[in-house]
């Protein structure tokens, strides 16, 4: 069985690859200056960024500061959930594992200059976000006292209304979503055991029986929180992202106001290593401007469309509201929370230590760990900082899982709304969480997990980008209409039926 799922995930990941890496994998592409080293996929997503952002006149800066109004100024409505509901729960899926790991993996390949990059892609990115998330509240839905929508119900209204399109997107998220729960399961558990161990300070047998504890504790909690429902999912992720967001903070800025000497070298070394990577890292500028733009791109999600359906589910006062709320999760994301990381691994100055080749050598996590004992210096605070990125690291990674969950509800309610058949795609994606912590308790390699969730990204990029081109026109009328106030936004604003909106006025 384990030489099956790895013959499976490998498959996956050779797609995953060829998409990722063409037309870098031709040889007289991958022979030009510095753009042989970007991967079209790459290109495609900064140059969306670019031209949104040019075409909405840097709505990411103008209304940044409305955004933050309008999440502090969020009240509970009848129907659908607050701005800020939606807010945190589109955060607890861009906020996880990947926030260290994948900021640990660019700068260990790309070097310090990778942040700098991701720095750029995010900015564009925000635009990005506020198009999609924009779509997304243009073209929602109601059943009951919900609201339901997201690519599956913008890709249905932009490619004529056909009911089979919005049923094949949500039946694609809904794969998406299968092929990257597992790492979650798995990151959880690792997450749990580790916390564990540090607290114990004694070792944990693998499959022991602390281990199932954890795995039926799991279970237990998720499905409650699953067969709750959205609303039941929303008031866990309003408690536990602050949470998370606050402990991780706070951890990242002590061992920074521990090294402060170190902070003015740290940018020094962001903006000089963006454009003259050190030998160590690989010396091209191409390495570290495709690391920080895939990472960036891959950690804040915007342009996948795999985070339009929280924006859909808001209660929000006007489409391009919920857009601009959108954008400043692109800007917690990566420029806050990935950057923390940063701080971290470029401070700690691990790769220029005696051992250096050793951290290179090193997993994801352990390299971010090991930078962390550089910038602790003794023993006993590594000891309690290990503990505190673990609880991190755990909570990362249990928000995200029921960020994917709810999502994938989101988008079988659009297939059918038969209680059955929600409950079947509940037990559905129970069944593939209990798989990723088996595989976990079994020993198995994490990296093949990944394989299926790279797969799934790249899919969803390529069904998401030419909808927000097809669509943004009716973003850029809706932006208009938001930016001169006139009247209550509805039908007559587009030309075209928008129910939904009408029925609130």
């Amino acid at each position: 069985m384990y030489e099956l799922i790895s013959s499976i995930c490998a498959v996956f990941q050779e797609l995953a690859d060829w998409v990722w890496d063409f037309p870098t994998n031709i040889a007289w592409y991958a022979g030009l200056p510095i753009i042989g080293k970007l991967p079209l996929v790459i290109i495609l997503l900064v140059g969306t960024g670019i031209y949104f952002t040019c075409r909405l006149r840097f709505v990411q800066i103008r209304y940044f500061k409305y955004g933050l109004n309008v999440l502090i100024n969020s009240q509970k409505e009848k129907q659908g959930i607050t701005p800020l509901a939606s807010f945190l729960l589109s955060t607890a899926m861009r906020v996880g594992p990947g926030n260290i790991l994948g900021v640990t993996g660019a700068v260990s390949t790309g070097g310090p200059g990778a942040l700098f990059w991701m720095w750029l892609s995010a900015f564009f990115g925000m635009a990005t976000a506020f198009v999609e998330s924009t779509l997304s509240q243009i073209y929602k839905d109601k059943q009951g006292d919900e609201y339901v929508g997201g690519l599956p119900s913008y890709g249905r209204k932009i490619l004529g209304g056909a009911a089979i399109t919005g049923g094949a997107l949500s039946f694609l998220y809904i794969i998406y979503a299968l092929l990257c729960i597992p790492a979650q399961g798995f990151n959880t558990i690792s997450a749990m055991v580790e916390v564990t161990q540090n607290l114990t300070g004694t070792e944990i047998a693998a499959g022991g029986a602390l281990i199932w504890g954890f795995f039926l504790l799991l279970m237990v909690l998720t499905a409650f929180s699953v067969f709750g429902g959205l609303r039941r999912i929303t008031r866990l992720t309003d408690v536990l992202v602050p949470i998370m967001a606050v402990v991780y903070v706070a951890a990242v800025l002590v061992m920074v106001a521990m090294n402060l000497e170190r902070l003015p070298w740290f940018f020094y070394a962001v903006v000089t290593e963006a454009f003259h990577p050190e030998p160590v890292f690989g010396g091209a500028l191409g390495i570290a401007l495709s690391q920080g733009i895939k990472r960036g791109l891959m950690s804040n999600e915007a342009g996948q469309g795999t985070l339009t359906m929280p924006a859909a589910v808001s209660h929000a006062k006007h489409p391009c509201d919920q857009g601009i709320i959108q954008a400043i999760g692109v800007f917690l994301d990566t420029i806050v929370i990935c950057t923390l990381t940063g701080f971290v691994l470029i401070m700690g100055q691990a790769w220029m230590k005696d051992g250096s080749a050793a951290w290179f050598k090193m997993g994801r996590l352990e390299k971010f760990l090991a930078s962390c004992a550089q910038m602790l210096g003794s023993e006993a605070s590594y000891g309690l900082a290990t503990l505190v990125i673990s609880i991190c690291f755990g909570i990362f990674a249990f928000t995200c899982l029921l960020g994917f969950l709810s999502f994938s509800e989101i988008c079988a309610r659009q297939i059918s709304n038969n209680k059955l058949f929600i409950a079947a795609v509940r037990l559905v994606n129970l069944a593939v969480l209990a798989f990723g912590m088996v595989t976990n308790i079994a020993g198995f390699d994490l990296s093949a997990l990944w394989n299926l969730s790279d797969f799934a990204n790249i899919v969803m990029v390529c069904c998401n980008l030419p909808l927000l081109y097809l669509g943004f026109g009716k973003v850029q009328k809706a932006f208009d209409h938001f930016e001169c106030r006139e009247g209550k936004f509805g039908s007559e604003t587009l030309g075209e039926p928008l129910p939904v909106w009408d029925e609130r006025h």
